[in-house]
Order: structure tokens, then sequence, then C-alpha cells
């Protein structure tokens, strides 16, 4: 099956789907593409007992994807340009100490917290499993997902102010994330005692810093061209080559792409910038045409998730690990959240439940999905893809379809009070 078909099958279901979703059940569409493509892949499993046509299809689909590749090497910058470009800078400028926190400290510390409870957890169920790739498993599971983030906060009514912490956060903690996942996938594959810290410390440093530092010097190349023409079709395209170069670019020198092109998108997007170096048709056109893109690839990515429960191994301690996995990783998110919170919220004038609202609306994604399906054997990859779906599972359907509702609960009880 080629490359063509593939996608031409992915953009059939997902228009299917959608389509579905829109006409019959008004979910957003990040939960209602999820939902409908696990219906379908158990519904195809149900008909594989008497024909296994469908089946056989389905899993030859997701066997030629590298879903890993797919996602964090080439959609992933499109949808954070995509994402940073309609994200109100000026509010995140005012937020952008506690979004940095939240950002750095709170994945580090939710990592190692997630880690560690994990480990006594699995040891419990006879699941023996070194505390390093337990490690592994926190850091690539703490990092919340900004395309799931971006696409149900929007219909959620979350206060703005609160909306910004959680978008900007959502929007770097993944490039931060990937950086702490990497670094520990580096110590776990060549040994603890072979690492020096300073080694650690500089490729952190340079993947981060320098990302960021690269995400500046794009978006202010990308000002410039705009600026100097008035033409809305090549302006359109220019900044799709500034995803393109800058994310091929950052591979090369081991960048991270994903930090380079949230700069990037939120330079781009600020008003001054749109101001002065685009027209009005201009403006319309290039959010029309990253809308366009950012709606494409999230439909395709969620169908995808759906489809990933084929190559699943569902043993019985996998799946009990997987859901004594969810109450521990959001506990641990709460408690990451503590210290930035009570520092900043009497500077900044947080909205009440700050730490309630951002723990149960801190969506998992695809992006842990992608990194836990980059694990080896020897890293216990069978377990923590069991473990890792059901936490996204239930995030994505369980959080995203109730978070709204805790907003306006919390919303009238804090009138109530006053």
């Amino acid at each position: 099956m080629d490359y063509f078909l593939i996608t031409t099958v992915l953009v059939a279901l997902a228009a299917g789907f959608g389509y579905i979703n829109v006409r019959f059940l008004h979910l957003p569409n990040t939960i209602g593409l999820m939902l409908i493509t696990i219906v379908f892949t158990l519904a195809v499993l149900a008909l594989s007992y008497f024909d296994d046509t469908l089946l056989n299809a389905e899993i030859e689909i997701i066997t030629q994807i590298d879903f890993k590749t797919v996602l964090l090497d080439i959609m992933l910058s499109f949808l954070l340009f995509a994402g940073a470009l309609h994200t109100n800078f000026e509010q995140l400028k005012v937020q952008r100490w506690p979004v940095l926190a939240f950002a750095t400290l709170g994945v580090l510390i939710s990592t190692f917290l997630v880690g560690t409870a994990m480990f006594f957890i699995l040891q419990l169920l006879g699941l023996e499993i070194a505390y390093i790739y337990c490690l592994l498993f926190g850091a690539l599971i703490s990092p919340t997902d900004p395309i799931a983030v971006l696409g149900i906060l929007k219909q959620a009514g979350v206060p703005k102010r609160l909306e910004t912490k959680i978008v900007g956060e959502s929007l770097f903690n993944d490039g931060v994330g990937v950086v702490v996942f990497l670094t520990i996938y580096q110590i776990a594959s060549i040994g603890a005692e072979n690492v020096a810290v300073m080694d650690v410390v500089g490729l952190f440093a340079k993947e981060v810093l320098g990302g960021i530092a690269f995400g500046v010097f794009l978006g202010w190349i990308t000002y410039r061209l705009l600026k100097s023409i008035d033409d809305y079709d090549i302006e359109v395209i220019i900044t799709l080559a500034t995803v393109m170069v800058g994310t091929a670019v950052a591979q090369k020198f081991h960048l991270s792409a994903p930090l380079a092109m949230v700069t990037a998108g939120l330079m781009v997007g600020m008003d001054t910038v749109r101001h002065s170096a685009m027209s009005k048709t201009t403006e319309t056109y290039v959010d029309k045409f990253w809308e366009l893109i950012d709606i494409l690839l999230n439909t395709i990515l969620f169908v995808l998730i759906g489809m990933e429960m084929l190559i699943l191994t569902l043993e019985g301690n996998y799946i009990i690990a997987g859901l004594l996995a969810i109450p521990i990783i959001l506990a641990c998110r709460y408690a990451s959240l503590i210290g930035p919170i009570k520092f900043f919220e009497k500077k900044l004038n947080f909205v009440p439940n700050t730490n309630l609202i951002m723990t149960w609306g801190g969506l998992r994604g695809g992006i842990s999905i992608a990194l836990a399906l980059g694990l080896t054997q020897e890293m216990h990859r069978d377990l923590f893809l069991v473990i890792t779906y059901i936490v996204v599972v239930f995030s994505i359907l369980v959080q995203g379809l109730t978070v709204s509702k805790l907003v306006e609960r919390l919303r009238v009880r804090n009138l109530l009070k006053d």
C-alpha cells in the first residue's frame, strides 16, 4: 500500500467521521473523531470473527505508518505554528513567567512524581520494571498536549486569563517534555554511569534555548519578508516555507523544532507584526490557511490515535496498571502546579480554582503515544504503550467532555460565595 493511498484512506475516514460528528453527535471535533474511530475499530474487530478483510486492511495501514515520525517530525511543527499564530500574544506576555514555570519546572516535577509512583504501583502488580524506565514513562506522559487542549478549550468557556495559561503551557511544555524524554532515554540506553551531568545540561540547553532562539530568528526573517511585499498568495507561501524550512534546519542541528515553531508562530501572530507587515487581506488569507491546516491535520491525527488500539498488547496487568495510572497522573499534575501557582497567584490575579481547572483541563494526546511508540522492547514498550493509550483515551473522552461542566460548576459556586 503506497503513501498516497494511505493518505487518501485517512482523509476519507476523517471526512466521514467528521461529518457524522457534526451532523449527529455535535461533540468537539477532537473528542468526536477519536470516539467514532474507536467505535469503528471495535466494530471492525467484531466483524473480523466473520470476515477479517477490513481488519487486515486497517492493520496494514497502521503498521505502515511510523506514527512517531509522522507526528513528531512532520505534523507537530505545523500544528504548533498554527496554534501559536492564533494565540493572544499580549495575554501570553503578561502570563509569561507562570507559563514558563508550568512548562519547565512543572514538567520536571511531574516526571519524577509520576515515575516514582508508577515504579511502586508496578511492583505491587508483580511487574519488575527498572526505575529509569518508569521515569521515561513519567517524561512522556507529563506534558499536556497542545493539539488536544487547543481543540477543546475553545468550547469549554474557560476564563481568558486561565485559558492563556493552559494554552501557553501546552504550546511550550511539549517541546520541553520531548527534550526531557530524550535526555532520560539517552541515560537509559547507555547507562547513568556513562552520562556526565554537564552533558545532560548541555543537551537540554541546546535543544530548549537553541530552539527558542532559532524560532525568534525565523519569526524575524518571516516578518521582514512579509513587510517588504504586498501579495497575499506569496505571503501565505512564505509562512508555509517558514515552518517547513525551519523544521528541517532545527532537526539538522538538533534544536527543538516544536519550540522553534511555537516561538516563530507567536512572533508572526502578534498584533504589532500583523498590523505593520500584513494587509487586512493578507491577514485573512494567512489565518484561514492555517486554520484549515490545523483542522485537517487534527482530524487525521485523532483518527490515527483511535486506530492505534489495534497494535496494543492487552494483558490484564497492563490494563489494571493503565487504570491505576489515571488518578496517579492527575494527582501528580495537581502537585506539580501548586508551587508556581502559589508563587504567582497574588501578583497576577489568578482565577479561583486555577489548579483544579488546569489539572482537569491538561489533556494528554498524540505526543504521549508517539513517544511511547519510540520506546524499545527492553524499555517495556508494550506495557507503557497500553498505559499511555488508556490515559490518553480517558483524558480526551472523559476530561475533554467534562472540563466545560467543571468550569461552569466552579463559576456558579464562586458566584454563590461572593
